[in-house]
């Protein structure tokens, strides 16, 4: 393989696809941990420095809403530059936001947290487009398992990075810094290797190699296809899955450790059972993959709606002190966010005219993004004037709305296949 972006036969374009994933996947492993660490203690860090329950889902909606704006810088430079520049550049964002926040911990300085908060948003956004770098040289029929092996690799760093909590805790204690910082300080060591791996060995980068490279056996491409209303729709659904989905996740996910701190659980249950939802979140992409490229994109989204109820349900009827039900419920939790992650990058990935894919896909991640700060703003805001059982009752009823859009998507697109 040359050191140019040109790809001149289809065995060409396969190794290239092959050495691409092995790369996405070696910096996922670092940013999966990057992403679980700050995720598992913001909600408690902003707790304690803000003195209040209510405005504890700050933390989720400042770096959610922090990386609806590095969607679109990642996305505006991928368009440019190539896939390798845009995701070095957002997790180099990250680990500077992560080592902002630790520094704001020590200080005890709180509008130094929020702007860190912020800018350690760009590394959860840069996490979520990496998955498109598998996608822009796959198959059409492997584009499922192209994102899902992207994913799956993220829950190595995604498990462990909970689990490192109590030590990185205990260490950051030991340096004088406050204990809930410390996964923060892991968070932007993470990100600044993932960036790393990707600047240094993402060459050729796939996104500028996808331009010239020649279609493989027995597949057809997108370039120069319109928009057309059929397409439209189902970039439509495939957007309207993520975000309902990331949403009602985010909402959840973010209240729960302050549930459990609120009922005496100390944070290695925490951390367990945030470690638990985040490899749920991640774990099963294989499988996922395999069945939206065999049975379809649609009957996958519809499934993830179900499994985000049946989490709400789980959630609110679990008593206070059982560490097992609340597992078993973010577990549903991340299951039903991967299977309409999965299912809904495959339905725009399909659809989106090669032209302007990467400018739609960065447009849907900062709706996401989007989705998911407003969900962690909520959800603080439900919880103190209600409870953890109606927040999670109100979020799996929410996702229900997944069904009708991809429904509607189905009868537009009857005879083509999703």
């Amino acid at each position: 393989m040359t050191s140019t972006s040109t790809i001149t036969t289809a065995e060409a374009h396969r190794a290239l696809q092959r050495r691409t994933l092995r790369v996405v996947m070696a910096s996922q492993v670092f940013s999966g941990t990057g992403l679980a660490a700050g995720i598992t203690v913001g909600a408690l860090l902003a707790e304690a420095m803000l003195n209040t329950t209510s405005l504890s889902g700050l933390p989720s909606a400042l770096f959610t809403a922090g990386s609806a704006g590095t969607a679109l810088i990642v996305g505006r430079l991928s368009q440019r530059l190539g896939r390798r520049t845009g995701l070095a550049a957002g997790y180099t964002a990250g680990a500077l936001g992560g080592a902002g926040v630790v520094l704001a911990a020590t200080l005890d300085n709180v509008l130094l947290l929020l702007a860190s908060l912020l800018v350690y948003g760009a590394g959860t956004a840069t996490n979520l487009q990496a998955r498109y770098a598998g996608t822009d040289l796959a198959a059409p029929d492997r584009r499922g398992r192209a994102v899902s092996t992207v994913l799956v690799a993220t829950t190595i760093g995604a498990v462990a990075g909970p689990n490192l909590v109590a030590p990185t805790g205990t260490l950051a204690e030991h340096w004088g810094i406050p204990a809930l910082a410390g996964p923060f300080a892991l968070a932007a060591i993470a990100y600044s290797i993932a960036g790393i791996i990707l600047f240094l060995l993402l060459r050729p980068d796939p996104l500028l190699a996808s331009r010239t490279a020649p279609a493989l056996p027995g597949t057809t491409t997108s370039a120069g296809r319109q928009p057309d209303r059929r397409f439209r729709g189902s970039v439509a659904a495939g957007a309207l899955t993520m975000i309902l989905t990331q949403l009602v996740m985010v909402a959840v996910m973010t209240m729960t450790p302050v549930h459990m701190h609120a009922h005496g659980h100390d944070l290695a249950a925490t951390g367990l059972v945030i470690a638990v939802h985040i490899g749920a979140m991640y774990l099963p992409s294989p499988i996922t993959g395999i069945l939206v490229d065999r049975i379809g994109r649609i009957p996958v989204a519809v499934a993830s709606g179900v499994t985000l109820l049946a989490a709400g349900i789980v959630a609110a009827t679990a008593p206070d002190d059982s560490v097992a039900l609340l597992t078993v419920a973010l577990a549903l939790l991340g299951l039903g966010w991967n299977l309409g992650l999965v299912s809904g990058t495959a339905m725009i990935t399909d659809n989106a005219p090669t032209a302007t894919r990467v400018r739609i896909q960065g447009t849907v991640d900062v709706s996401i993004a989007l989705a998911g700060a407003g969900g962690g703003i909520a959800s603080g805001m439900v919880m103190a004037a209600t409870s953890y059982a109606t927040l999670s009752i109100i979020g799996g009823l929410l996702a229900l709305a997944v069904i009708p859009f991809v429904a509607f998507s189905a009868r537009s697109n009857a005879g083509v296949p999703t």
